[in-house]
């Protein structure tokens, strides 16, 4: 029976066996709701954001816009709802560009049924659900965080470009010029010994200092 009460969820997910498995589970236990599937991004992202869903279980890996890509295009239409990531990698990159995105949870596909429920619950009361494995990362990379060799002005810089900004919307985000912008590009690339905006990007990521 639909009722508000019951946890909606949504599933995007290319494998057709695997979007179709998690929607019966779901669906078919007593208190989850599941009837809006999807097999990418472009559809979820002109559905998702007109329909009442609590949870949105999101593949990192989608032909055309990724996971990762959907949920930082969703999360600002959809403040209330809570997207789990669902994937075969745990690479710190993808780990932490997850949780950036706005993501509230990331699992291994391979997650029992009853431990996916759970999650879904966990996330719903305000928790971040994840696999063993990735939260083990976690506590690890935080240990090894480097020293930044940023400003504070450089750092917030370059986590706007990392979101897809140009250099006019970081200035006008920041409320500095665009040549001020530029003068800090040019010293995060100096610092970091890159040469493109990509690679700092990248650098960044994987030395933890946004």
């Amino acid at each position: 029976m639909l009722t508000t009460e019951n946890i909606h969820v949504a599933i995007v997910e290319d494998d057709h066996e695997i979007r179709q498995t998690l929607a019966l589970i779901i669906d078919g236990t007593p208190g989850f709701w599941c009837k809006h599937t999807f097999e990418d991004c472009e559809e979820a992202l002109k559905t998702l954001p007109g329909v009442y869903i609590n949870v949105v279980l999101m593949d990192v890996e989608l032909p055309g816009i990724n996971g990762i890509q959907g949920v930082r295009k969703l999360k600002p239409q959809m403040p209330d709802t809570d997207f789990i990531m669902l994937t075969i990698k745990q690479d710190d990159e993808t780990v932490f560009a997850s949780i950036c995105a706005g993501a509230s949870g990331y699992l291994m596909k391979d997650t029992p049924p009853t431990e996916l429920l759970k999650a879904i619950e966990e996330a719903r009361k305000g928790g971040a659900p994840m696999s063993a494995n990735i939260a083990r990362r976690i506590v690890q990379s935080f240990h090894q965080i480097k020293k930044s060799p940023l400003s504070d002005r450089e750092t917030e810089v370059l986590k706007l470009l990392s979101q897809g900004m140009n250099y006019r919307s970081v200035a006008k985000q920041l409320f500095l010029s665009p040549h001020t912008v530029k003068t800090h590009i040019k010293n995060i690339y100096q610092k970091l010994h890159v040469n493109s905006r990509g690679a700092a990007v990248r650098k960044a990521i994987e030395d933890k200092l946004i």
